[in-house]
């Protein structure tokens, strides 16, 4: 919650939270898991505060298309680079 409290509307991304705790991933096959706890622990934060819900809706949006963008990135890499030789 502290990277939230320096500016609530920020974009949080795994690499970030990592960042935060000094820690590094390793294959990063857990991101997909850390965006969907960030948007858990986001739409908690934002439930708290005094948000408008336009403010909520509009931010959870934008995060969960970019977490879906990111997962279809994320399944075709893995689809061309996982070749049976």
């Amino acid at each position: 919650m502290g990277l939230l409290d320096e500016d609530c509307w920020q974009l949080i991304v795994p690499a970030k939270v990592y960042h935060a705790m000094e820690k590094r991933g390793r294959c990063c096959g857990c991101f997909p898991n850390v965006v969907d706890i960030i948007i858990r622990t986001t739409e908690q934060y934002h439930a708290h505060r005094d948000s408008t819900d336009a403010e909520i809706f509009d931010f959870m949006t934008r995060l969960r298309q970019f977490h879906d963008d990111n997962r279809r990135a994320d399944l075709e890499r893995r689809q061309k680079s996982h070749r049976a030789a």
